[in-house]
């Protein structure tokens, strides 16, 4: 059992919503130091919980932007060796550069994880036939084969809310 009466809620789950509250908040200028100072937490999973939502939330306001690969780079360096967090920057870098008609590969996409291959399978920013004739061909599930091959029938149809799903 544990001291903590049944009703109060854990000190990570406060701190993770102080987290998204600053994160929502910082300043372009401060941004990089608050990430560092958030993945610092002991609390590993929550910290990296609270950083992945800054990073959505932040990737897919700046997908187009000029200023997102500088954005980009500088959380990867604060960021570092975190599996997670690296691929997912990875990941967004991969949707910007299909979304802005860039380099990728076919390899990029079927390695890719089942987040991405949904996503990029139902954003509207992911316009490229080519893009949706290999997932839905070669997606790893049912849902972003069938996701995408409905995209390729009805191309200006998605869902507004999916590329903030993690």
């Amino acid at each position: 059992m544990t001291d903590q009466p049944f009703d109060e809620e854990p000190p990570e789950h406060l701190r993770y919503r102080r987290y998204l509250g600053d994160l929502e908040d910082v300043s372009e200028a401060d941004e990089a130091a608050l990430v560092a100072t958030v993945l610092e937490d002991p609390n590993v999973s929550m910290a990296e919980a609270a950083v992945n939502r800054h990073l959505e939330r932040q990737a897919a306001r700046l997908l187009t932007d000029p200023a997102f690969p500088a954005w980009a780079q500088t959380l990867a360096t604060v960021i570092g060796d975190r599996p997670f967090l690296a691929r997912r920057l990875r990941e967004w870098t991969l949707l910007r550069a299909i979304a802005l008609d860039e380099s990728w590969t076919a390899e990029d996409l079927t390695t890719a994880s089942d987040w991405f291959q949904r996503t990029a399978s139902v954003v509207l920013v992911v316009a490229s036939p080519e893009v949706l004739s290999l997932l839905a061909e070669r997606g790893r599930t049912r849902r972003v084969r069938n996701a995408a091959s409905r995209r390729l029938q009805h191309p200006d149809q998605h869902r507004p809310d999916s590329i903030h799903k993690s």
